[in-house]
C-alpha cells in the first residue's frame, strides 16, 4: 500500500483552519508578522495555542513558519518565541535561517525542523547535509522540474515536501520598493494602502496580459507569479514517487476558493491511495477547480515540465 501524503495548506485565522480540515487539509501551516514572510494571516501566541488544540481535537498537524533572515538585535526575542511554541506543542517549525535551527536545537529539541530555504533546495545532498544538522524535512524548490523531483526522492533521508497549487513568490526585497516608486511619483501612501488587499499588479511593456500580483508588508516588497501552479493533473506521478507533503498555496485567494481546491486534491489523493494500480484521473476534479479561478490567471504546470539549462 502506497504512503498517503499530507496535505497541507497555510491558514490566515482560526476560521480558515476550520474551514480548510473541513475540506480536507490535514496539516496547517501558520505564522507571526513578526517572524514569517508570505502567510495570508496573523496569529498570536493565543491563537497558536488554540490552532494546536483545535489541530489535536481534528488529527491534524500545525506547523509555524518561521521564514525571516534575522538580524542580532532579534536573536534574544525569537530565542522566547520559539520557547512559546515549544510549550504550545506546535508539530513542526519551518525555517530558512539556521539560526532558527541552531536555537531550536539548543532550547527545543523536540521540535521537527523542516527547512525551507525557497530557490537553493535543488538538490538532494544539500538536503541531507540539513538532515544531518536536524532538519526532518526539506521543501523543494518551485524552479525543480518532474524528473529532479521524482529522482531526488529516493537519496533524500529526510522527508520531502513540494507546492502542488497555488501562486509562487518570485521576488522579495526588505526595502520599500513600491512605497518608494510611489513617492518619487509625487504620490506618497501610507503603508496599508500597499498591502495584499490592495490589489496592486506589475505589469512589464513587452508582457501586457501578464499581471504579477505586488505587495508590501511589514517585511518588504513581495512579487508573486502571474498564474497559479496547478499539478492535480499528474499528481500520481508525485504520488508514486512517494513525497511526504503537498502543498496547496492560499495566499491572496478567497476561502471559498480554496476549500474547492483542497476537497479536489484530497479526492485525487484518496482515489490513487485505494487503488494506485487502477487510478484515473477524474476530469470533475479540475472541472470544479477551473468553475471558481480567477479568470485573468492561467492555471499551468510551472517548472514541473521545463527542461533546466545549466
Amino acid at each position: 500500500m502506497c504512503k498517503k501524503p499530507e496535505l497541507l495548506v497555510p491558514a490566515g485565522s482560526l476560521e480558515e483552519i476550520s474551514a480548510y480540515l473541513e475540506a480536507g487539509a490535514n496539516a496547517v501551516l501558520i505564522g507571526n508578522v513578526e517572524y514569517a514572510m508570505r502567510l495570508p494571516g496573523d496569529f498570536s501566541i493565543e491563537d497558536i495555542r488554540e490552532a494546536v488544540a483545535y489541530g489535536r481535537q481534528h488529527n491534524a498537524k500545525i506547523y509555524v513558519s518561521i521564514s525571516k533572515l534575522f538580524h542580532n538585535e532579534q536573536l534574544e526575542e525569537l530565542k522566547t518565541y520559539i520557547l512559546h511554541l515549544a510549550d504550545a506543542g506546535v508539530d513542526g517549525i519551518q525555517f530558512g535561517d539556521p539560526a532558527v535551527l541552531r536555537l531550536v536545537k539548543e532550547i527545543a529539541p523536540q521540535l521537527p525542523l523542516h527547512w525551507n530555504a525557497e530557490m537553493t533546495s535543488t538538490n538532494y545532498s544539500t538536503a541531507n547535509y540539513w538532515g544531518d544538522r536536524g532538519a526532518s524535512r526539506v521543501v523543494l524548490a518551485r524552479e525543480l522540474n518532474m524528473d529532479e523531483i521524482t529522482e531526488m526522492k529516493p537519496s533524500l533521508r529526510i522527508e520531502s515536501e513540494v507546492q502542488v497549487h497555488g501562486m509562487t513568490n518570485i521576488y522579495h526585497s526588505k526595502r520599500r520598493l513600491v512605497k518608494s516608486y510611489m513617492t518619487h511619483q509625487g504620490r506618497p501612501v501610507s503603508g496599508s494602502d500597499l498591502s495584499s488587499k490592495r490589489g496592486l499588479f506589475l505589469i512589464e511593456a513587452e508582457r501586457p496580459n501578464e499581471k504579477y500580483p505586488i505587495y508590501e508588508d511589514e517585511n518588504g516588497t513581495h512579487i508573486m507569479s502571474s498564474d497559479d501552479l496547478c499539478i492535480l493533473e499528474d499528481l500520481h506521478v508525485l504520488l508514486a514517487a512517494g513525497l511526504d507533503s503537498f502543498k496547496i498555496e492560499t495566499l491572496m485567494k478567497p476561502m471559498s476558493y480554496n476549500k474547492t481546491v483542497i476537497q479536489a486534491y484530497r479526492q485525487a489523493i484518496d482515489t490513487y491511495i485505494e487503488n494506485p494500480e487502477d487510478y484515473e484521473f477524474n476530469e470533475a476534479w479540475m472541472d470544479e477547480i477551473r468553475r471558481v479561478q480567477d479568470p485573468e490567471r492561467e492555471l499551468s504546470f510551472g517548472f514541473f515540465y521545463k527542461e533546466q539549462v545549466y
